[in-house]
């Protein structure tokens, strides 16, 4: 077997366990939605982040929907003079 052969099968080997990584990190980002689904969570945004360890999460909570069940959702807002 000469250089490029072996250079070759190389790049194979890595450019499988590349696609099984990604493969990987599919179905944790599936499972990790499934899960917040399960505990009620109606509404997620996931952003990925170059900044942050490979494989780490942070979650921030955000009250959202601030003008469900407001005085100015509801119309019922006195004089705001």
């Amino acid at each position: 077997m000469d250089e490029s052969e072996i250079a070759r099968r190389r790049k194979n080997v890595r450019a499988e366990n590349a696609s099984i990584s990604k493969d990987n990190e599919i179905d944790d980002l599936i499972a990790m939605i499934d899960g917040k689904m399960d505990k009620g969570v109606s509404r997620l945004k996931v952003n990925f982040s170059d900044e942050m360890e490979k494989g780490s999460m942070k979650e921030q909570y955000h009250h959202g929907r601030c003008d469900v069940g407001s005085p100015w959702a509801d119309g019922s807002v006195g004089n705001c003079d």
